[in-house]
């Protein structure tokens, strides 16, 4: 199969679609977009989102990306804080006029029919800068904060990347992400790198997303764990779609835990289970299950370096749980400071704010953020008890509130499309835990609400929790 971007509503071989990039870039640079010049793209997936992003590398801009639903003044903090010299949207993306926004739409027509030099994206000036690309973190343990790194070192990063999993050039990848956020944005340049198929899927609507896979062929899909549990539900409720993914050869995940029934069930449907990823936006992709290893999140890549440790900072043993510590050559340079210049990062081992263990393989599981609570003299970790409710068959989040006694007081949100009875889930968690783990309360949810990168929105939880009836 020739290498080609897929969509709803187009298809077009690799090739042709470098000439509309390399329109775009020109049309860029009658805006005045030059090497080093900071450009935001806020824009939802699309072709059109992809082929600027390749005109942005071929000017050798420095790549602002942006949350399509990213709110209006936001947006302008981001723009502001980056210095950037130009702004493109979506047409319908929340932005302040203010900022002379430019749309997508408007390179396309510019860009139509015109003559170019070359057929091929040449990002070298881009491989070069110090700031090529700046992406913004999730702020799901505080603000959001713009993290700068090199065009070489992620395009790096995804060679590795590339070579653990083994993508190559027949692969048709199917990415359900956002693709201005870490996982998203490596599957595009991947495609773009290994010269494979991209599908551009509407991931918000998984059953057009599997239609779509059954008409492409696509052989590797990436989504977060909450996608792969809807699909499942979906070919469970509607097995024709069950032969979309005939041809698929790799489910991949990541962006948040993965618990094990979850790939039980998917081993026992596909045949194949849910190959597991670990990676931030700070320190890029770090380690992967393949194939051949389908072990939790599998042996950090080549060049990269995993420990766990103890509070105390000493390295511990396999098996033996403790925070992640992570030293690669693909970190980011650092953060935006106010100014729009750069606070770097101290080279060397990184902490991450995970907790995660080691086998005596190498082979890397990640069990959540290390937030501790305390509760009844004891020191808990709310997302090792999710992992320890999921294995008794009951997918939860915890919420942890405090109480005058400044003691934990534990919010269970269970995920359930039947919505049966807290009662229920009160017994069943309360048979599977410890009772200094049970919970104060249970609320049930026919799903648990995301956030942009596709993982569980605790922020949104907690607001829950606290607008509700005290506990008892």
């Amino acid at each position: 199969m020739t290498a080609s971007i897929i969509s709803p509503d187009s298809a077009q071989a690799m090739a042709a679609f470098e000439l509309e990039a390399l329109r775009i870039a020109a049309v860029l640079q009658d805006y005045g977009v030059g090497p080093g010049d900071r450009v935001m793209l806020k824009a939802g997936n699309s072709p059109a989102w992809v082929a600027t992003l390749l005109g942005l590398m071929h000017v050798g801009a420095s790549i602002v990306l942006a949350d399509q639903r990213e709110q209006v003044e936001a947006t302008t903090r981001i723009a502001q804080r980056a210095r950037v010299k130009v702004v493109l949207v979506d047409n319908d993306a929340p932005v302040d006029p203010a900022l002379q926004p430019i749309t997508l739409t408007e390179l396309l027509v510019a860009g139509a029919g015109r003559t170019v030099l070359g057929d091929r994206v040449d990002a070298g000036i881009w491989r070069s800068l110090d700031d090529g690309l700046i992406m913004w973190t999730s702020g799901s343990t505080g603000s959001p904060k713009g993290a700068v790194k090199t065009g070489r070192s992620f395009l790096r990063n995804l060679e590795r990347n590339a070579d653990q999993v083994g993508h190559h050039s027949g692969d048709v990848l199917l990415p359900l992400l956002p693709f201005a956020h870490q996982y998203g944005l490596s599957m595009v340049l991947i495609a773009w790198l290994r010269r494979c198929s991209l599908v551009v899927a509407p991931y918000w609507r998984l059953d057009r997303s599997l239609l779509l896979a059954g008409i492409s062929g696509a052989t590797v899909i990436d989504a977060t764990p909450a996608s792969y549990r809807s699909m499942l539900n979906l070919v469970t409720r509607n097995p024709e779609l069950r032969s979309c993914l005939d041809r698929v050869r790799m489910f991949c995940v990541g962006a948040a835990p993965l618990d094990s029934a979850l790939v039980d069930r998917y081993t026992t449907e596909f045949g194949m289970p849910l190959l597991d990823s670990y990676g931030s936006t700070e320190l890029g992709n770090i380690s992967f299950a393949t194939l051949d290893n389908p072990v939790a999140c599998g042996r950090a890549m080549d060049g990269i370096r995993v420990r766990i440790v103890d509070d105390e900072g000493h390295e511990n043993g396999p098996g033996v749980a403790g925070e992640v510590e992570v030293d690669t050559p693909d970190a980011m340079q650092g953060h935006l400071a106010e100014d729009g210049t750069l606070i770097p990062l101290p080279g060397g081992w990184q902490q991450t704010g995970d907790l995660g263990h080691l086998d005596e393989n190498g082979n890397l599981t990640v069990l959540g953020r290390k937030l501790a609570v305390h509760r009844l003299g004891y020191t808990l970790y709310p997302e090792l008890i999710e992992r320890k409710a999921a294995a008794a068959g009951c997918s939860v989040r915890v919420v942890a509130q405090q109480d005058e006694r400044l003691e934990a007081r534990l919010v269970f949100f269970v995920e359930d499309e039947e919505q049966r009875d807290p009662a229920y889930w009160w017994s069943r968690l309360n048979d599977a835990l410890a009772q200094y783990e049970r919970p104060n309360r249970v609320l049930v949810l026919p799903e648990f609400p995301l956030n942009r990168n596709g993982k569980p929105d605790k922020r949104r939880m907690a607001e829950l929790a606290a607008s509700g009836p005290a506990a008892p």
